[in-house]
């Protein structure tokens, strides 16, 4: 027998498990970088192992095979180090993989910096089908190859096919990749062959990903399998796909290997842990770099639609959400808190316990407490390789940390090992927090599921995970320190076909679809080698609700049984099921496996009682233990370990924390189990701590955001589900923000008020059971489809915490579908206007009560079924807070629980007051479209470090709909603040409180009921962000408008706010069509669009020199075109139509935007900003969006 190899290259260290010819497993680890030494980690590893010298030849037959997940199209992602592209996409079209679904990545950056490209250049190219695939144009074949030629002549021989539709029809991407074959292009890659599934966006993506990557894998893959002598040296090599399945080398594809390594590690979990009876596993996979968590239940779990470095990707992925907590997280103390991450100390120079001169890390944190001890590591440090990690450093390290912490906050100074203990409660808890985003927040209760810990550094935190969870039981195979190595010898080869299927839950054709993509799938494996008799297939189906779009997986079988298994889903995930819904198919996909080879035997080693190895000190829950050191491979079957103990092995360290207890079962896994109850943590006290301080905050976010993944997987409108236009928040007693999870920060801060006004109006008849709903803007309100739930949070009787949801739903009544009427004069004309109305009473949705208000008055809401949906989304996500919050109380008190929510709010407002003391005065007026201006000016006292914001002088409540409520002035300054804070700090009321916000009541900022206010929380929140901006003089303007459209009849609506053009800074450019300021909501994709709307897109695009000259170019507008297959009415609310974004510092303004309908008649007619019009069917609107102002001279 010949040796076989199963390697993970990963992003710090590559690991190696090799099955010796007689059987037996041996492990290997290097690091994955070291180019001293070696050029490819993998194939060093193996040759170490085969103990041949730097000359040898590897011997003939000597490998069976080779079984790889690597980094290496990761690593060329993040780097942007893949091959020279050329993108081919529909006309119209070029730059929407730029645009993307037109958010910006990060809320608060002034410098808005998306993530380059992956294509060197783009044509577009003239053809097109409909929604439903027809050919509407031919492909124009001349046009293709001048676009080709060019790009062949520049050097360029990838090229990625990308047209609209393409995954219902190929044939004109197929003739395109037939002619771009004929010319020599050597990497081709067409959308309908890397995903037949909808939306253009992610496809596209993957496409360019496919032809980016490709090429580099090819080489990688050449040159391993020449260094390995394939065919006469190595009989067979295989690469790990980012689906968990095997695929030969030569069938490796750029688009299959970005999770290639950590697939690896999902397999070894659910194949290990199954075979020992464990059937529920959360899987814990912590390395240097990062931390993978991942969820099984039974069956693999997988994502086809995600985000990696930056590029959405539409293919079959492991669903593994990946945390910035590794060994090698960088410790920080800053802004007065503990922070951990999300820098990484890598490979080179590693942590300071590694003698290359790192910062500390987690690591560090381990050797500081004595669960890294350097005699029980190995000893390859130090410039020769054989030196052991450096406990004096770190020690010197954390003494000096801790005088900057007390030098900083005036406490006295804390121990080292008190320091490091802080510091590694909060990387346990922000591990903690990502395995609750795949679990809790998808409705599994964790309590009952084994933690699967592996990866180098698993062992060291499982015990503190695994408590802060609420889980009891651990698992640790034998190769836990190498799981995601070992998890590639045990994989099968697979493979999986996906088509989208867009048809009712009782549709015949499914089937069939269904055999057609299994004989697919099973011609795949079965030319790999595998007998037809060792393939068997599985069918998986993806349903949702008719109005829904969040689609859940169910095995494929008769309909009354995906009916079932789609309810009992629907309601473990959402709490809820309706069945006056219609169920829908969204997606099939087949699955073909080939067997896979048998688990090597496991057993536990035969030895005689075992005896600890050494004797240690190891500092835990706030004291030092004497802890023994175990040697895992003299432990046999039936041994038990009590903590405080240290387990070591080659591969990993285990620590067994005090009131846990570690066995080894007859396969050799290690079982950990709480023995004795979990005690609440040691009291924190009321006083701030800044390592409490830094968890405390973290899990308030992490509430909210989980808040937030409820909402937006149970509501029912496109606003709220797709566009992601909502906000959850978290309020203490006095319902002052303490924690947002906001999507569209025209929401901040403005909800206190609402929450206020309902504790003000239900002091003598709240009790538990009770939730209420607002949208009032005179009381915290923006405008009225913004609508507000509200829970009280009971302690002991009393509501000691409130919780909001906010959602734009689609429609909420008014003179216009949408709730948007142009020329809206008074409140009732925008829709129902909403005070305080107790939504649920005793656990009970009024819903009879409820349906009456929202029909009632002279504009009813047109749809009230879906408001209801939205409703019902937003009581769950208010209960998914409930239910952590009060877990939040049972483990840390309720004293230190509102204690901190104080604290964190104190902590932002200093960060605020660091700013205040580097402003100086300044004042602006703002003129606006409409005649009217809003007037700022700000007041510094920088000894006092506080500021006072006077909208003074704005002009007079307008008497259309320019009103913005009080509430929109606080978010506004609120996100100025915090964007020029320019680092993350808790987003709560406490950035509030070094400012005074003067806004006199009866102008367009503060207006008096019953003001119009629909363009307010859209126009005129985006015009005084400029004004205060202007005032401070360091931005030029955005576009400082939302460019809302609205469009439709009374069979269906759609609502749009569309990008523009970001303003320059000193030392930036403005970014080019991109949300800005208020706003950050998505753009539905078109392929999406088309299918449900009669409606559509020809024209998407930058619209170039719109953007303001200067020194530092404003950013440009975009230019969006829709043809009307039905007749509609259209809307616009919109601004920056007559006067310009103005640039700063000599920067010159950027371009108005434009607002056209052109007639079926070719008749074009230019509308003002606030317009409608009905259109008949064939008519067209384009929106031209304004840029932003350029920053100095040019």
């Amino acid at each position: 027998m010949a040796w076989e190899f199963w390697i993970d290259r990963g992003g710090t260290f590559t690991d190696i498990v090799a099955r010796r010819p007689d059987g037996a497993l041996v492990t290997h680890k290097l690091l994955s970088e070291n180019p001293e030494r070696y050029p490819d980690a993998a194939v060093a590893g193996i040759r170490d192992l085969l103990a041949l010298g730097p000359a040898d030849p590897i011997p003939e037959g000597a490998i069976r095979a080779v079984k790889m997940g690597t980094t290496v199209a990761t690593n060329a992602l993040l780097e942007r180090k893949g091959e020279r592209v050329l993108l081919l996409i529909t006309e119209g079209f070029r730059d929407l993989l730029r645009i993307g679904y037109q958010t910006r990545p990060r809320l608060f950056d002034l410098d808005i910096r998306r993530p380059d490209l992956l294509y060197e250049t783009v044509a577009e190219v003239p053809e097109r089908l409909d929604a439903d695939g027809a050919a509407i144009r031919p492909l124009d074949e001349s046009a293709l190859r001048a676009a080709l030629t060019a790009a062949y002549a520049q050097g360029i021989r990838a090229v990625a096919i990308a047209f609209l539709h393409a995954w219902l029809n190929p044939v004109h991407e197929a003739r395109a990749a037939a002619i771009a074959a004929e010319l020599g292009f050597t990497q081709i890659s067409a959308s309908h062959q890397v995903s037949r599934l909808i939306k253009l966006v992610g496809r596209g993506d993957t496409t360019v990903v496919d032809a980016y990557l490709s090429p580099i894998l090819r080489r990688y893959v050449d040159q391993v399998a020449g260094a390995l002598d394939l065919g006469r040296g190595c009989e067979r090599l295989m690469f790990m796909q980012s689906n968990g399945g095997l695929t030969e080398a030569t069938r490796f594809q750029g688009k299959d290997a970005i999770l290639s390594g950590p697939a690896g590690g999902i397999v070894g979990m659910v194949r290990t842990a199954s075979a020992a009876g464990h059937d529920l596993l959360i899987g814990f996979d912590m390395g240097g770099t990062s931390t993978d968590v991942s969820h099984y239940a039974g069956t693999f779990e997988r994502s086809f639609e995600t985000e990696v470095a930056g590029v959405r990707m539409r293919a079959p992925m492991m669903d593994i959400h990946t945390v910035a907590a590794g060994g090698g997280s960088i410790l920080s103390f800053r802004d007065g808190r503990y922070q951990v991450g999300p820098e990484s100390a890598g490979a080179n120079p590693g942590p300071a316990s590694y003698r290359r001169g790192g910062p500390l890390t987690v690591t560090d944190c381990n050797v500081c407490l004595g669960k890294l001890a350097p005699a029980h590591f190995p000893a390859v440090f130090g410039p020769a390789g054989n030196e052991p990690l450096d406990a004096a450093i770190v020690r010197d390290k954390f003494h000096a940390l801790s005088a900057e912490i007390s030098a900083a906050d005036g406490s006295a100074p804390r121990s080292p090992e008190d320091v490091a203990e802080g510091f590694l409660h909060i990387a346990v808890a922000n591990m903690a927090n990502a395995i609750k985003k795949i679990s809790i927040a998808r409705g599994h209760d964790v309590t009952r599921y084994t933690l699967q810990c592996f990866g180098g550094a698993g062992g060291q935190h499982a015990c503190l995970v695994a408590d802060a969870l609420g889980m009891s039981r651990v698992f640790l195979h034998p190769f836990a320190g190498v799981l995601s190595a070992y998890g590639m010898g045990l994989a099968e080869i697979r493979a999986i076909r996906e088509r989208q299927h867009e048809a009712p839950l009782a549709d015949p054709a499914a089937a069939d679809r269904v055999a057609a993509l299994a004989a697919e799938a099973s011609a795949e494996v079965a030319a790999q080698g595998v007998s037809p008799a060792d393939i068997r297939t599985e069918a998986q189906a993806w349903l949702r609700y008719d109005g829904s779009h969040q689609p859940l997986e169910v095995p494929f079988g008769p309909a009354p049984t995906m009916l079932a298994a789609f309810e009992a889903a629907h309601l473990a995930r959402f709490g809820f099921t309706s069945p006056e819904r219609a169920v829908l198919f969204d997606m099939l996909a087949v699955e073909a496996i080939g067997k896979a080879g048998d688990l090597p035997e496991e057993r536990a080693p035969a030895v005689p009682s075992a005896s600890p190895v050494d004797q240690l000190r190891l500092y835990s829950c706030g004291a030092w233990h004497e802890a023994p050191v175990w040697d895992r491979a003299t432990l046999g079957a039936g041994a038990t370990v009590d903590g405080p103990a240290i387990i070591r092995e080659s591969t990993g360290t285990t620590v067994v924390e005090p009131g846990w207890q570690a066995s080894v079962d007859t396969r050799g896994n290690l079982i950990l189990v709480r023995t004795q109850v979990a005690a609440r943590p040691a009291p924190a006290g009321t006083r701030a701590d800044p390592a409490r301080l830094e968890v405390m905050g973290n899990l308030f976010m992490s509430i909210a955001d989980q808040m937030g993944l409820t909402l937006a997987n149970t509501s029912w409108s496109v606003n709220i589900k797709e566009r992601l236009d909502f906000s959850c928040a978290i309020f203490d007693a006095n319902g002052d923000l303490v924690a947002n999870a906001p999507h569209v920060p025209v929401h901040l801060g403005s909800m206190s008020d609402s929450v206020r006004t309902v504790i003000r109006q239900t002091a003598d008849t709240l009790r538990p059971g009770s939730a209420y709903m607002m949208n009032s803007p005179y009381d915290g309100g923006t405008h009225l489809p913004d609508v507000t739930v509200i829970t009280p949070v009971f302690v002991d009787g009393s509501p000691r915490f409130w919780l909001g949801s906010r959602g734009h739903h689609a429609d909420i009544g008014g003179r216009t579908p949408g709730s948007s009427p142009p020329d809206s004069t008074h409140i009732s004309q925008e829709g129902i206007l909403i005070d305080v109305f107790p939504l649920v009473e005793d656990g009970t949705l009024r819903e009879a009560e409820a349906r009456a208000l929202l029909t009632s008055g002279p504009y009813p809401c047109r749809n009230v079924t879906q408001n209801l949906a939205d409703l019902k989304a937003q009581v769950a996500a208010n209960e998914t807070g409930r239910q952590e919050l009060l877990k939040a109380v049972a483990t840390y008190g309720l004293d230190v629980v509102e204690a901190y929510m104080g604290h964190v709010q104190s902590n932002a407002a200093e960060c605020v007051r660091e700013v205040i003391g580097r402003l100086t005065d300044g004042a602006f007026t703002y003129l606006m479209d409409i005649g009217t201006q809003i007037k700022v000016a700000i007041r510094v006292d920088a000894k006092a470090r506080q500021a006072t914001v006077d909208f003074t002088g704005t002009s007079p409540q307008h008497s259309g709909n320019y009103n913005a409520p009080h509430a929109i002035a606080k978010a506004v300054v609120l996100y100025v603040f915090r964007t020029l804070v320019g680092k993350d700090i808790p987003l709560n009321e406490g950035c509030l409180k070094p400012l005074t916000i003067i806004v006199p009541e009866g102008t367009m900022l503060n207006p008096r009921y019953p003001a119009a206010v629909i363009a307010g929380n859209t126009e005129v929140s985006q015009a005084a962000c400029n004004a205060l901006y202007g005032a401070l003089g360091v931005l030029a303007a955005g576009q400082g408008t939302m460019n809302n459209f609205v469009w439709g009849n009374d069979r269906f609506q759609n609502y749009e706010t569309i990008a523009g053009g970001t303003g320059a800074g000193p030392g930036f450019n403005g970014c080019d069509a991109v949300q800005s300021h208020m706003t950050n909501t998505r753009m539905t994709d078109p392929e999406v669009l088309e299918r449900r709307f009669p409606v559509r897109l020809e024209t998407f695009a930058v619209r170039a020199g719109s953007g303001g000259p200067g020194e530092w170019r404003g950013g440009h507008g975009v230019i969006r075109t829709l043809r009307f297959l039905e007749p509609v009415t259209v809307t616009t609310l919109s601004s920056h139509r007559i006067i310009p974004p103005f640039g700063a510092d000599g920067g010159s303004p950027g371009a108005v935007g434009e607002n056209w309908v052109i007639w079926p008649d070719g008749r074009r007619e230019r509308l003002e900003g606030n317009d409608a019009r009905d259109l008949p069917a064939d008519a067209s609107f384009e929106m031209r969006t304004p840029g932003g102002g350029g920053w100095g001279r040019a």
